[in-house]
């Protein structure tokens, strides 16, 4: 009797991500920075190149990941420490993941960023140094005008430290670069470090 074997498919065909490394994608910032939309846009572009990519917005981990958590430092970082393990692990695991969320304490940044150092799985982090002006014109929420009223505390920019990183990837100012720009720019950093 003859047997007959057939190689495994190649790892891009059985997982379309397999043969990609995973990372994470940090995008830090004051609010209504542009993180959010910035990641969204760069979603679509990966997704296009058939990149598996996932995105860990801050507003839908608080909702179902971090309910119950408030907005002091102590909260602020569990909410940081639980987003930075969960992007870890998919990023370990070949998705590149897109984390627009604000990270204002840099301790926790830097937690985060050895936690993925420990185990090998790349981190890159861009800073939205969008000014707060900026920031509060764009604010659909109108969290900027409550917290400048007084009717808000903790608002991160006004009340609140936003302790900007010293030594980021990569720093786009969205006031001044526009989103196919910014979006471009993100694009070279992931190519530069051989993450697409």
């Amino acid at each position: 009797m003859t047997t007959t074997q057939t190689a495994a498919p190649p790892a891009e065909s059985a997982a379309g991500h397999r043969d990609r490394p995973g990372a994470t994608l940090w995008l830090t910032g004051l609010p209504s920075a542009g993180k959010t939309t910035l990641a969204k846009a760069l979603i679509q572009v990966l997704a296009a190149r058939g990149i598996d990519t996932e995105l860990l917005d801050g507003d839908e981990v608080r909702t179902h990941l971090s309910a119950g958590l408030g907005f002091s430092k102590a909260d602020r970082d569990t909410q940081v420490t639980r987003i930075g393990f969960v992007a870890e692990l998919l990023a370990r695991h070949g998705v590149l993941v897109l984390v627009p969320v604000i990270a204002p304490y840099a301790d926790a940044r830097d937690r985060v960023r050895a936690h993925h150092a420990d185990r090998g799985t790349a981190l890159l982090q861009v800073h939205l140094s969008t000014p707060v002006e900026v920031c509060a014109d764009r604010d659909v929420k109108g969290l900027y005008a409550k917290a400048f009223r007084g009717e808000i505390s903790l608002m991160t920019g006004v009340d609140d430290p936003y302790e900007v990183p010293a030594d980021p990837d990569l720093r786009i100012d969205t006031a001044a670069v526009d989103q196919e720009s910014s979006v471009a720019l993100l694009l070279d950093l992931l190519t530069s470090r051989g993450l697409i």
